[in-house]
This record gives structure tokens, C-alpha cells and sequence, in this order.
């Protein structure tokens, strides 16, 4: 399952609703990239979501 290091953000469940409103179960899975944080010299492989990525930019 994909879930961000940061926020611990994961996937929501829903429905599917057809033109006849027929609902079937369905995912929405948390956009997660991977991206390589550094602290210092060393260097660390994360799993991040868009929005905690977004932040990360904004703040440097």
C-alpha cells in the first residue's frame, strides 16, 4: 500500500456509481513519489506525497 513517510497519507475506499447508480467498491491510491532527502552529507530514499514534496520546496 502506498503511504507517505511524512503524514502517513494512504489511500481512501469508495464507490464506483454507474449511470444507474449501481455502486461498486473501489480505491484512490495517495499519489507517492520517491525522493532522496539530505541531511547533512548523508542521503536518505524516501516515500513522499505530492503535497509533502510541494511543502519541502517551499520551505528550502
Amino acid at each position: 500500500m502506498a503511504r507517505c513517510e511524512i503524514c502517513q497519507k494512504a489511500g481512501q475506499s469508495g464507490n464506483n456509481v454507474s449511470y444507474s447508480k449501481r455502486r461498486t467498491k473501489r480505491r484512490w491510491a495517495a499519489n507517492v513519489q520517491n525522493m532522496t532527502l539530505y541531511e547533512g552529507r548523508t542521503s536518505k530514499k524516501v516515500r513522499v506525497c505530492t503535497r509533502c514534496l510541494r511543502t519541502h520546496y517551499k520551505q528550502r
